[in-house]
């Protein structure tokens, strides 16, 4: 697509941008595969057209405010890069355009979502401060009309329960003769979420000979803010990775897709930067641990999904940044075939988003439920008894939604369902 963008009228990020505007033929493969599409069925909440408003945005022939809601509807979930036949790299466009916009104070937002995006960028990112912010949420609840409308969509995603804190040691050694050596980012949200994750990732891995190193300097892999258009905090979490991972191990391992993706744009995050040669050495670096196990091959073999007769069922979920934005989806699915007596199952329409995607079921809480609610009716259809995911969003959705819909499919980490066969009799 031809354009009148000026070369770094915007910045570093210009490049980038204008790179991924041209490569658009504007074919409309996008349309299909973009769940907000089908959601509102116009042109303007589409990709293809998402690209030709940014477009006009960046050439100075559109005001930011005329794009706003459309780019702000965007779940950033890439379905529609392996769709494109041009090879669109939208994620070169969509995170940076957000970025660009708030960077030159374009961005017009309400108090209450201003009130709600600052919440959440000062607490999420933090497991001390998430942890005392859903103990708020309990309170939260309790008050029930009383609470600001603005605020009521973060209760309804708030777990009853929180898990308690499991401290991480700094080092795991391998089981038996050891086979590679790994730093694992632990993340922020996970580790209050569902902590069990890490567990049952760094058990995985010490079973199969991988020594595993959680540094204790690192930080929020700055996907959220990222995401949201906050380039400053985007590249303050960068920055304080690439201190704080050491370079003697094999390989970077994350269990978040969204967590893998953002760290895989640490190059466009501190693009221009003093950083940026740093930032592209370590993201080739990063690895989904499902990708990572599957290079080195499983020692251990599992030992089965259940005791008793008949198989378990278990539905695989395709985080979207882990299919789309790392291209990872026979991995993880390898990994659940391995166990005996584990049935693996196909949730049908796939590659559309559950609609977590972030902070968006924070944002744009109607349309991330109606996402949510399809993909709990596609994960019941399958007749499964466990569904898998590569990624804590998804697995936060897609347990507000099944509980909402009185299904008792159970949501478990790919991990954890791996540890949970290993520790079988």
């Amino acid at each position: 697509m031809q354009h009148t963008i000026k070369p770094n009228e915007h910045g570093p990020l210009t490049e980038p941008m204008a790179h991924a505007v041209q490569t658009c033929v504007h074919c409309g493969f996008c349309l299909a595969a973009c769940p907000t599409y089908q959601e509102f069925g116009q042109e303007m909440d589409s990709p293809r057209g998402r690209i030709v408003m940014m477009k006009q945005v960046l050439e100075g022939n559109l005001p930011w405010a005329d794009a706003q809601v459309h780019v702000d509807r965007c779940l950033g979930c890439l379905a529609c890069e392996p769709a494109c036949p041009s090879g669109v790299p939208y994620r070169d466009l969509i995170s940076p355009f957000r970025a660009v916009a708030q960077t030159q104070n374009k961005v017009e937002r309400t108090t209450g979502e201003k009130v709600r995006r600052w919440l959440a960028a000062e607490t999420i990112p933090y497991p001390g401060r998430f942890r005392w912010a859903l103990v708020g949420a309990k309170v939260g609840r309790a008050l029930g009309p009383i609470v600001p409308g603005m605020l009521r969509p973060m209760l309804s995603l708030a777990p009853g329960e929180v898990p308690a804190e499991v401290k991480l040691k700094a080092v795991y050694p391998a089981q038996g003769e050891r086979r590679a050596r790994v730093a694992l980012l632990a993340g922020c949200a996970q580790q209050v979420l569902d902590p069990d994750i890490n567990v049952a990732t760094i058990e995985v891995l010490t079973r199969n000979g991988v020594e595993v190193v959680v540094p204790v300097e690192q930080g929020c892999c700055g996907g959220l803010s990222w995401h949201t258009g906050d380039l400053a905090a985007a590249q303050a979490f960068a920055r304080k990775n690439l201190d704080a991972f050491p370079a003697d191990v094999d390989a970077i391992l994350t269990n978040a897709a969204g967590c893998g993706s953002a760290m895989h744009e640490y190059h466009l995050i501190l693009k221009g930067t003093p950083d940026e040669a740093r930032a592209e050495a370590f993201r080739k670096r990063v690895v989904d641990v499902s990708v990572f196990l599957g290079r080195i091959g499983l020692r251990e073999k599992p030992r089965a999904a259940a005791s008793g007769a008949g198989a378990v069922k278990v539905a695989y979920h395709d985080a979207c940044h882990l299919a789309n934005a790392q291209g990872v989806r026979e991995e993880p699915r390898a990994l659940l075939r391995s166990i005996p007596g584990l049935e693996l199952k196909e949730v049908a329409n796939g590659h559309l988003c559950c609609g977590s995607a972030g902070t968006y079921n924070l944002d744009q809480p109607e349309t991330a439920s109606s996402l949510g609610a399809q993909k709990a009716k596609a994960v019941a259809a399958t007749g499964a008894t466990v569904v898998a995911s590569g990624n804590i969003g998804c697995l936060t959705q897609l347990k507000v939604h099944l509980a909402q819909s009185g299904s008792p499919v159970k949501v478990r980490h790919t991990m954890q369902v791996l540890r949970d066969a290993y520790r079988k009799e």
